[in-house]
């Protein structure tokens, strides 16, 4: 992991250096769904909640099936910065508040990118999913993800 800055940490990709089989442990599967202004999304998420599972994150997957992804848990609000190293298909970046309000959104991260994708604000979590995802479901900041971690489901 790279040096934190300002309590913000660096899900870094760059931890693949850890054995293969900590990133292919079973993943818990949960369903969160997100309050959009079009309704309700519902979709599958794996649950990332050590610093492996978020090290290793959705790397070396060829595909991500539409409304799956994955959500990160920091357990706290605090800023945090992701990277597309590593990672084969394009995702969107959905960073959530403790309250589970989408607070930044961004889009069509590129594939085996090194460039930090901040925050931009402290966050509870961040859900990926496939890039594109966000404006075809019409997911957008300030809609609210309901999942247990936020307090709710």
């Amino acid at each position: 992991m790279a040096e934190p800055t300002r309590r913000t940490l660096l899900i870094a990709p760059a931890l693949a250096v850890l054995p293969a089989a900590v990133g292919r442990a079973a993943a818990r599967e949960e369903t969160l769904a997100i309050l959009t202004r079009r309704g309700p999304v519902t979709l599958t998420v794996e649950l990332a909640l050590t610093p492996e599972q978020h090290a290793r994150g959705l790397m070396f997957r060829r595909e991500l099936p539409e409304r799956h992804g994955m959500l990160f848990d920091f357990g706290v609000e605090q800023e945090v910065s992701f990277w597309m190293r590593n990672t084969l298909v394009p995702l969107d970046m959905l960073f959530i508040g403790a309250d589970g309000v989408i607070r930044h959104l961004h889009e069509n991260a590129k594939p085996l990118s090194e460039e930090a994708i901040p925050s931009r604000y402290p966050v509870r979590a961040v859900l990926e999913i496939l890039g594109g995802s966000a404006r075809r479901l019409g997911i957008a900041v300030g809609d609210r993800v309901v999942h247990r971690i936020f307090g709710a489901g």
